[in-house]
């Protein structure tokens, strides 16, 4: 049983018990899709995020990764992930080298990702990364001496959001099969939805993906979970699925991914959660996004207890806890 002394927290003296040793299946492994994880790896990261949620809970802080150094290298702009990241990796008493404008460092003369990356591997342990280009995680992951988590590649994942998602759900209904869940709005650019959707191939789930005409999930991505038996259906209208729905998963459309401002104002708006929504979904559903949000759900709902999103970003803390010890060899 491997004892963590805790640091400077409420119950200062105390002692946390993290469970017993694992098998050390991640350490010194790359985190870069969720295609990577199985059934029994996911019950592996949900059990060390709740050891881990217990352990923040009563004590704030410990020393399990004292010593080591984590680099967030961010080269879109980010509040939540980073933010989480360097949280998770100072609850853990390790610390971090925060590079959220790269456009002041190296990279601004011209240093390919290759270059920096193996900058960074000299100076820390872990590196999370951010990139604009779908695929940019995987080739620092060729590159670098040390583990790359991706923390979002272009359109392509987000596997830590996802995991978080699929965490909260767990926590919010109390189990995934059986459920009903529906994806609604940008379904096309939302790199968030792409990897959740491929999580719940592992589960016995119906999907109901909902947005418009130009914004539907693309083909590969619902061929890819259609051929592993995910149950999808799709729709353009919210109305006709929100009575069977147990978790509303929405997204913001990604104003980035436009080039056209007539476009995006076409879409932008298409979807509003209103408290009137809410009145007509299931007592017991649990509203989610992964923020930030511009509109899509009216600040009204922030208080109804079915709104989840920003207990989502608590568990986010735990499960990303979780992966950094574990990819450490300390879970």
């Amino acid at each position: 049983m491997e004892r963590v002394q805790a640091g400077h927290a409420p119950m200062l003296g105390k002692r946390v018990e993290l469970g017993p040793p694992r098998d050390g299946r991640f350490k010194g492994k790359h985190i870069l899709s969720v295609n990577q994880f199985s059934r029994e790896d996911l019950e592996y990261v949900f059990s060390v995020a709740e050891e881990m949620r217990t352990a923040v809970e009563l004590v704030g802080t410990f020393d399990l990764l004292k010593g080591k150094v984590l680099a967030c290298l961010f080269y879109s702009p980010s509040t939540r992930t980073s933010s989480s990241f360097i949280a998770a990796v100072e609850r853990l008493g390790g610390s971090a080298i925060p590079i959220n404008e790269v456009k002041y460092s190296s990279v601004s003369k011209g240093e390919s990702l290759p270059d920096t990356v193996r900058t960074l591997a000299a100076y820390a342990d872990l590196i999370v990364l951010r990139h604009p280009e779908t695929g940019a995680a995987a080739t620092a992951a060729r590159y670098s001496g040390k583990p790359i988590i991706n923390a979002g590649d272009g359109q392509g994942e987000h596997p830590t959001q996802a995991l978080l998602d699929l965490f909260t759900i767990r926590h919010e209904r109390g189990h995934v099969d059986g459920l009903t869940i529906t994806l609604l709005g940008d379904l096309k650019y939302g790199r968030t939805v792409h990897s959740l959707a491929r999580l719940l191939t592992k589960h016995d789930v119906k999907v109901r993906m909902v947005s418009p005409e130009t914004l539907r999930l693309p083909r590969d991505v619902l061929e890819e979970v259609r051929s592993r038996g995910l149950m999808v259906t799709e729709h353009a209208s919210l109305e006709e699925v929100l009575p069977d729905t147990d978790v509303l998963y929405v997204t913001r459309v990604q104003k980035e991914y436009f080039d056209d401002q007539a476009a995006y104002d076409a879409v932008q708006g298409s979807y509003v959660i209103t408290a009137d929504t809410m009145r007509r979904a299931r007592k017991d559903m649990v509203l989610m996004h992964p923020l930030p949000r511009v509109g899509e759900i009216a600040m009204e709902v922030d208080d109804d207890p079915r709104a989840a999103y920003f207990r989502q970003v608590q568990y986010g803390l735990y499960v990303r806890m979780a992966l950094i010890a574990m990819v450490m060899g300390r879970a």
